[in-house]
């Protein structure tokens, strides 16, 4: 009966993993098997390999041939060549002694040669974590960057509110100032419209404590805050106004000039 070293595929879809199995070759690949010996591992970086030396020599010793998957796996670990240094032995080419240096020597050359495989997988994948890091610093210190520019704007622009703010309460507190020179004419005004209210009110609301000059200097002075606060919110809004016009007007300018900076440097590269 041939016999063969070979694997059987086990695992889900995408993600195999292999049994190094002893069987019968005219058996199915994943059916039944006479032992297994080992396992394989393709998914790992490096692939993952763990194999019971010992049965597999036996194996090869008793004349089981392995596929060629299975004979690479073999000669990693160094069956193939222990297999051959013992046939040396058998034929008196050499000692054991000599055959079990050589093997040491070979796996030790395998092992610092698998080692340095390693270390150069590991060191790519810092360089590339870095490079990962790097790139995520970069975007977190633009974006940092263009909210503080944000911010400093906003600020800019309230102070600017202020300071429009503190020029119209100014103008205002001027034109306030000014407002006495009005009041003669508005207390015209209202002792015009006064004699009309007397005449309208009747006998049942005129109080016979109330004097008619009290009430008369109520009635203008009544009358002047009016006008004053009239014409106080009137100054105002037109100052506010005023300000707003003018800052929305310079905001353009400024921009219209930039972006004209920019058309120029672009068309200079």
């Amino acid at each position: 009966m041939p016999v063969r070293i070979r694997l059987a595929r086990h695992g889900r879809k995408s993600r195999p993993y292999y049994y190094i199995v002893v069987a019968d070759s005219r058996a199915p690949r994943d059916g039944k098997f006479i032992e297994r010996i080992g396992s394989y591992n393709p998914v790992t970086n490096p692939a993952t390999v763990e194999l019971d030396f010992d049965k597999a020599l036996d194996w090869l010793q008793k004349g089981a041939q392995p596929s060629d998957t299975a004979r690479t796996l073999l000669q990693q670990k160094g069956v193939m060549y222990k297999n051959h240094l013992l046939k040396g032995v058998e034929k008196g080419a050499l000692t054991e002694e000599q055959a079990e240096e050589k093997f040491q020597d070979w796996m030790s050359e395998k092992e610092n040669e698998l080692n340095g495989i390693v270390q150069k997988i590991k060191n790519k994948q810092d360089s590339e974590a870095k490079s990962r890091f790097d790139a995520e610093t970069k975007i977190r210190e633009s974006m940092a960057a263009e909210l503080a520019k944000k911010r400093s704007d906003l600020v800019a622009a309230e102070e600017e509110v202020e300071e429009t703010t503190e020029e119209v309460a100014e103008a205002v507190t001027e034109e306030v100032a000014k407002a006495p020179e009005e009041v003669p004419a508005v207390a015209e005004e209202a002792a015009v419209e006064e004699p009309k209210e007397e005449k309208e009110t009747t006998k049942e609301e005129k109080k016979p404590e109330e004097k008619p000059e009290e009430k008369a200097e109520e009635k203008v002075e009544e009358k002047v805050e009016e006008k004053v606060e009239e014409k106080a919110e009137e100054k105002v809004e037109e100052k506010v106004e005023e300000k707003v016009e003018e800052k929305v007007e310079e905001k353009a300018k400024e921009e219209a000039t930039d972006d004209k900076k920019a058309g120029e440097e672009k068309s200079e590269g």
